[in-house]
């Protein structure tokens, strides 16, 4: 395999880097220095919708106006007056497999992508214990591949702030809406209590999108990181939303000293607004990762993206070039799975050997920390990847 260079990746990333707009109505939060700030709507919808295009070159430019193919898929700008989010979905082929690859049982997946079933009995009482304190998990919520391993292994990823999320993500299965309460004010020491019943060294905190709350749910963010810190003395892991607008929120999670700090890219900018749903700007995510570092250079922080979305190889390497520019320490990649049919579907199944050369290239890069694989999560073995030293 041919080595890659660092330096190339980020020249590249300089020679094509393009101004983008966001359709998200500011908060009383200013945005990070050096950050484009929103300029229209219809970049927002439109961006990422040519599935023709690979280069950041074809992204709409300013003043860019809604058209026939653009409007296959439609993202919602406010909530209908039942609460729900529709989001209608682009017809695609059957996904990539790789020609010779065995398949599953069913005959609908690679071999690769079967999983069996843990024998403990562990994975019940982590269960039992999370009904009993009456806390979420993501683990749950976005019917994640890896539930039952880690429920097994008494571990798990704590989802605080309610279930119902408040951004139309075409491909997470929490449940979209308006949220029907306020962070509940004792959910800071259940997820305290479950951490230490379960023996935690390393516990790993998000949340779903609450942009209905002032500060987006940061405060709650910094009392449960406290709690849980105070209680057991584990290291602690916060997976957040991206707060757009309100780098207050951000300072506030970090003022609670999380030792790691993990907002997920997901996917290249080509596809941002069609994965991530049109309050979402890329930029915004570079410059907050590159803003933690600002506020407390001891936090790590990490990064994720899936894979099989209809990304083209190049589009990954310069995201990946991205992330090392703004000083992301820690990076994750795995497989898309579609959740359900209403999700975007899968465009291709990568297989395991170009997961790990992607690996490689990742580490050739300069991320300190590598994981890649079909079932690779952003908080799967979190406490691994996070004892770097």
């Amino acid at each position: 395999m041919s080595a890659i260079s660092k330096d190339s990746h980020l020249k590249r990333h300089r020679a094509n880097a393009t101004q983008r707009g966001s359709a998200i109505a500011p908060r009383l939060c200013g945005g990070f220095p050096g950050h484009q700030l929103p300029t229209t709507i219809t970049q927002a919808a439109m961006g990422g919708m040519n599935r023709g295009a690979t280069t950041r070159s074809a992204l709409p430019s300013e003043g860019t106006h809604y058209n026939e193919a653009a409007q296959r898929v439609h993202y919602p700008l406010a909530f209908p007056n039942n609460s729900s989010m529709a989001f209608r979905l682009p017809v695609v082929a059957d996904p990539e497999i790789p020609t010779g690859t065995a398949l599953s049982g069913s005959g609908r997946l690679p071999k690769w992508l079967k999983r069996p079933i843990p024998r403990s009995n562990s994975n019940h009482m982590t269960a039992g214990l999370l009904d009993e304190l009456k806390l979420e998990t993501v683990c749950d919520n976005a019917r994640c591949p890896n539930r039952m391993e880690c429920y097994s292994q008494q571990t798990a990823t704590f989802m605080i702030l309610g279930n119902v999320c408040t951004r139309p993500c075409g491909f997470c299965a929490v449940h979209r809406g308006r949220p029907p309460q306020l962070p509940e004010a004792d959910e800071p020491q259940r997820v305290a209590e479950a951490a230490a019943r379960l023996g935690l060294k390393h516990v790993v905190i998000t949340s779903v999108t609450r942009d209905d709350l002032p500060d987006g749910g940061a405060d709650h963010f910094y009392q449960c990181v406290v709690a849980v810190r105070e209680r057991t003395g584990a290291t602690t892991e916060v997976l957040t939303p991206d707060f757009v607008q309100c780098k207050d929120a951000l300072q506030r999670v970090i003022d609670g000293k999380p030792t790691v700090f993990n907002h997920n890219m997901e996917t290249v900018p080509r596809l941002y607004r069609r994965v991530r749903g049109p309050k979402s700007d890329y930029r915004w995510t570079l410059a907050m990762m590159r803003q933690v570092k600002q506020y407390d250079p001891e936090v790590k922080t990490k990064s994720g993206l899936m894979l099989g979305l209809g990304e083209e190889r190049g589009e990954l390497l310069d995201a990946l070039a991205d992330l090392r520019e703004y000083d992301v320490d820690f990076l994750t990649l795995g497989q898309y799975l579609q959740p359900g049919e209403k999700y975007l579907p899968v465009v291709r199944y990568v297989p395991p050997e170009e997961f790990e050369e992607l690996g490689e290239i990742a580490r050739g890069m300069g991320f300190k920390k590598v994981a890649s694989g079909p079932f690779v999560r952003s908080s799967y073995h979190a406490r691994d990847m996070a004892e770097t030293e």
